[in-house]
């Protein structure tokens, strides 16, 4: 089988097996966790000018170990049924991973979104919110869809809308979708959760001295060089937020209509701005056009972040990567053969279903607000900023002293929502990372870092199935 067309979902179940052996799991227990529980295929008519179209549609809930499942809606005319069932898994794992209490899921409507009115797209939206809730696929308790690949908040606000005409008065209804636009009971920070995850997981990574001097690296964050591959949602915050928070220095770009180099540096913000006016990536000031836009990947560079679409590194240019750390913010972006090659280059695979779980940490924490009624930091935020207005003024009163009042401003701030939202966003990659490391260095026969991010996962999924106590 080539390349072009390996199966997304064998390769997931590829990198499970190479897990399995290590949970010392019973065999039946780990065909639970490994098989899709619900597939859901579709085909819808809608009408699209003066003829009918008929849709392609998937929702898959690939685990009910708790519930609800979780997971987002991608809009592609690339979309199949194998690819939705790998990306409900990865799902499944990356929730287990990062402690968030839902099942895997996910969806995928077969479209281009670029070939379609903004009016057409709600329709069909609308229409396919609606076969789910026909099926009793989507709902808070059911399952829980957000954003993915060519979807966002817009999406999810027609969502939302269809789902509430068919369930007027249901009090926990707008939990039913995540993502939404903050106007429309979303949560601020969600849009740019996942490229901020990334960089909260390889700061982590970066941040220990043995593991960064056996990739001939030192450790930190700052001045690290970076090629990041798609200026998507994640693509282009991981960048921004790694520049700027971070100090990384952004060597390379690419995109679909091409891959430019600027080795002392591209300003992310103003790179965007030149996309934005021209219509492309190519022709930055300053920068090189390279020949083609997979060419990028090939750049040698610290930290390699491919976050468009899975399977861009593959067996023939696998041998031709020069990163020293490779960040997963897309999903399954490195076939389970390319890994291997990369792999006995002593590249460093930070997998995708850790690195990319911002999202659905920070839409855990959406739904939770919407379960709650209640927008985080509400209640307590000025209550803590007279807390330490109060402290300050003893420490100024006992000491003699003034503090400036810029000082005291940044002492003095009780938390906002986004503030709350990216501290649980920090804590929650930083300890996920520890406990993947913590398990990795512990078993030598583990290799990799996706095996030891499997395994914990795993771990955590078979306790649920083990207290329920079908599996002895």
């Amino acid at each position: 089988m080539s390349n072009k067309h390996f199966s997304f979902f064998k390769s997931v179940e590829k990198n499970f097996d190479k897990a399995a052996v290590h949970t010392g799991l019973p065999a039946g227990l780990l065909m639970q966790i490994k098989a899709c529980n619900a597939v859901y295929q579709m085909r819808f008519p809608v009408k699209i000018g003066r003829e009918y179209q008929v849709i392609e549609a998937y929702r898959v809930q690939h685990s009910h170990h708790r519930l609800p499942t979780k997971g987002g809606i991608r809009y592609s005319d690339a979309v199949n049924q194998d690819e939705v069932m790998a990306l409900a898994a990865l799902m499944t794992y990356k929730c287990a991973l990062v402690d968030v209490p839902f099942g895997g899921a996910k969806g995928g409507v077969a479209i281009n979104p670029k070939s379609y009115t903004v009016p057409q797209l709600q329709k069909i939206t609308r229409r396919y919110t609606t076969e789910l809730i026909r099926k009793n696929f989507i709902g808070p308790g059911i399952d829980v869809p957000a954003p993915d690949y060519g979807t966002g908040a817009r999406e999810m606000a027609w969502i939302l809308d269809t789902y509430l005409t068919f369930n007027h008065g249901q009090i926990d209804a707008v939990g039913c979708v995540t993502g939404k636009p903050v106007s429309q009971n979303g949560i601020r920070g969600r849009t740019e959760a996942t490229g901020r995850g990334v960089f909260y997981g390889l700061r982590e990574c970066v941040s220990y001295k043995d593991d960064m001097k056996a990739l001939g690296l030192e450790a930190g964050i700052e001045g690290k060089t970076m090629v990041v591959q798609g200026l998507g949602n994640v693509g282009y915050h991981t960048a921004r937020i790694s520049q700027h928070e971070g100090g990384v220095k952004i060597i390379g770009i690419a995109e679909y209509e091409g891959s430019i180099h600027k080795a002392d540096g591209i300003d992310i913000d103003a790179l965007m701005k030149h996309r934005k006016d021209t219509g492309s990536i190519l022709d930055f000031p300053g920068a090189t056009n390279l020949e083609t836009r997979e060419a990028a990947l090939e750049l040698e560079c610290d930290i390699l972040v491919p976050a468009a679409l899975e399977n861009v590194i593959t067996t023939e240019n696998a041998p031709r990567i020069k990163a020293k750390i490779i960040a997963e913010a897309a999903n399954g972006p490195v076939s389970a053969d390319a890994e291997a090659i990369l792999l006995k280059k002593g590249i460093l695979v930070i997998p995708d279903m850790y690195i990319n779980a911002g999202g659905v940490t920070v839409s855990y924490f959406e739904w939770l607000k919407n379960l709650s009624h209640m927008r985080f930091g509400r209640m307590e935020k000025r209550f803590n900023s007279n807390t330490y207005e109060n402290l300050v003024s003893t420490v100024e009163r006992l000491t003699g002293k003034t503090i400036g009042q810029k000082e005291r401003s940044v002492l003095t701030r009780g938390a906002d929502e986004v503030d709350l939202v990216n501290s649980g966003l920090e804590e929650t990659m930083i300890t996920a990372y520890r406990e993947i490391r913590d398990t990795w260095k512990r078993n030598k026969k583990i290799e990799d870092m996706r095996t030891a991010a499997f395994v914990a996962a795993l771990k955590k999924i078979s306790a649920d199935y083990l207290a329920l106590g079908i599996f002895p």
